[in-house]
């Protein structure tokens, strides 16, 4: 597994849209291979990050909570604590 996609589940708040959309978006990437979208692509990897934010979005609910929070903050998290 790419150890560069975010644990979402446990985090406190819990993950918003914006962060398991950007976590669907990193693993299309990776899957696909690609480091940039085109016209070509955009379509395809549109499709598929809405799936995988779908399932993403299920399997979290579903799971149950975590008993210890994930050791790393998600990057979206990051960036706005950097910008305060």
């Amino acid at each position: 597994m790419c150890r560069n996609i975010t644990v979402l589940r446990g985090l406190e708040p819990a993950a918003t849209e914006e962060e398991i959309y950007a976590a669907a978006l990193q693993y299309v990437r990776k899957v696909g291979g690609l480091s940039g979208l085109s016209s070509a692509t955009k379509p395809a990897v549109d499709k598929a990050v809405a799936a995988v934010a779908e399932a993403t979005t299920a399997l979290l609910t579903e799971l149950p909570d975590r008993r210890v929070p994930p050791t790393s903050e998600p990057p979206l998290r990051r960036l706005a604590r950097e910008n305060l």
